[in-house]
């Protein structure tokens, strides 16, 4: 299994598990409902330090709390990370295919700075990056936490 550099930018998607129902605060978004379940979020990687920089400091719970996903981590087991290095951002069109495979687990969560609908979605089994692109070398793509 091919990791990406520890400079490469490029596109991630964090697949986590919450096995409680609860609700927490998410920020200025409000109140979110948590089932028991898996969330899958996507994001992207451009600026220093690229996937392996942003994934880390998503794994870390001692964190200050900024982007939504921050908060949502702390009820969630991160359990799998999909990324995919290179020049292009394709965090919307992830975002946009993984809409139409699972339930938008909250309206604008992760995009309040663009024109998606949420960049976080939800599954009551397990999901598969293959929801992303068949096409894709998934070996590269998933790693497992």
């Amino acid at each position: 299994m091919t990791q990406p550099k520890r400079t490469d930018k490029g596109t991630y998607a964090l697949v986590m598990r919450c096995r409680k129902t609860s609700r927490t605060k998410i920020g200025k978004l409000g109140q979110i409902k948590l089932r028991p379940g898996f969330y899958i979020y996507v994001g992207s990687a451009f600026g220093p330090g690229g996937i392996e920089a942003r994934v880390s400091r998503h794994r870390r719970r001692d964190k200050k709390l900024h982007w939504h996903i921050d908060y949502l981590r702390l009820h969630t087991a991160l359990i799998e990370t999909w990324t995919l290095a290179g020049p292009v951002n394709l965090e919307h069109d992830w975002a946009a295919i993984l809409e139409e495979q699972y339930e938008i687990a909250q309206q604008r969560f992760g995009a309040s700075d663009c024109r998606c609908k949420a960049h976080l979605f939800y599954s009551a089994d397990k999901p598969s990056p293959n929801e992303i692109n068949p096409h894709l070398d998934i070996q590269k793509l998933i790693r497992k936490e």
